[in-house]
C-alpha cells in the first residue's frame, strides 16, 4: 500500500504539477476526491464546519450535474472546488481527445482552474494539454479511505506517518469510502491541531 508517491515520479511528471505545498506556518490542505453525493457529502460539511476546518473538493462532474444544489452547498460553506473529470476517466485507458473533451464538460458546471487526474492517472501529453488552463494537483499523502482491507487505525497511523508542512493530504467523498473517512477523519484533525498545523484550501 503507497501512502505516498515515489519522489522520481515527481521529476517525470515535471514541475507543473502540484504534490505540495509548504508555508511559513504549519499547513495542511486537506482535499476530498468524487463527490459530492447526497449519502456523505453533507455529513462531511458539517463535520469540518465544526471544525473550523475549510478544504478543497475534487468533484466529479456528472455527480454535481446531478446534485446541483450539493455542490453550490460546497462552495456556500467556503470550500474550493475542483476539476474531477466529467466521468471519473482513468488517465491511462483514454485516448487524449476524450479525455480532455471530458475534463471541459465537467469545466462548464465546475468553473475552476484546479484539475486532479482520477486514480492519479495522468499522461505527460495530457499533461501538456491540460496545463494551459489548470493547476494540476496531485498529492502528497493520500489516506487510502476507499481500502476497506484497512482499519482507521492503520490509516490514522500512516496520517501520523507521513504528514509534513504542506501535505496535500486526500480522501473521499464516495459511498466506498465513507466508513474509513468518517472513521480516521476525526481522529486525524486532531491530531494535525496537535501537531499546530493550521487547515488551509489550494
Amino acid at each position: 500500500m503507497s501512502y505516498q508517491l515515489p519522489k522520481f515520479l515527481r521529476f517525470i511528471f515535471g514541475k507543473n504539477i502540484l504534490w505540495q505545498k509548504p508555508t511559513e506556518q504549519k499547513s495542511i490542505y486537506l482535499t476530498f476526491d468524487d463527490g459530492p453525493i447526497p449519502e456523505v457529502t453533507p455529513q462531511l460539511l458539517d463535520l469540518l464546519e465544526v471544525e473550523n476546518i475549510r478544504a478543497t473538493f475534487f468533484c466529479v462532474g456528472q455527480n454535481v450535474e446531478r446534485y446541483p444544489k450539493l455542490f453550490e452547498e460546497i462552495k456556500r460553506r467556503g470550500h474550493r472546488v475542483g476539476n474531477h473529470t466529467f466521468n471519473h476517466l482513468k488517465g491511462f485507458k483514454t485516448n487524449l481527445n476524450t479525455y480532455i473533451d471530458n475534463v471541459k464538460k465537467a469545466d462548464k458546471l465546475i468553473k475552476s482552474d484546479l484539475f486532479r487526474p482520477p486514480h492519479g492517472q495522468i499522461t505527460c501529453r495530457k499533461i501538456r494539454a491540460l496545463q494551459t488552463d489548470f493547476q494540476i494537483v496531485m498529492w502528497d499523502l493520500i489516506s487510502c479511505d476507499y481500502d476497506n482491507s484497512l482499519s482507521a487505525e492503520k490509516i490514522l497511523q500512516n496520517i501520523k506517518k507521513y504528514s509534513s508542512n504542506g501535505s496535500i493530504v486526500v480522501f473521499h467523498d464516495s459511498i466506498k469510502a465513507q466508513k474509513n473517512m468518517f472513521a480516521a477523519l476525526p481522529d486525524a484533525i486532531k491530531f494535525w491541531k496537535s501537531e499546530g498545523y493550521v487547515f488551509e484550501t489550494l
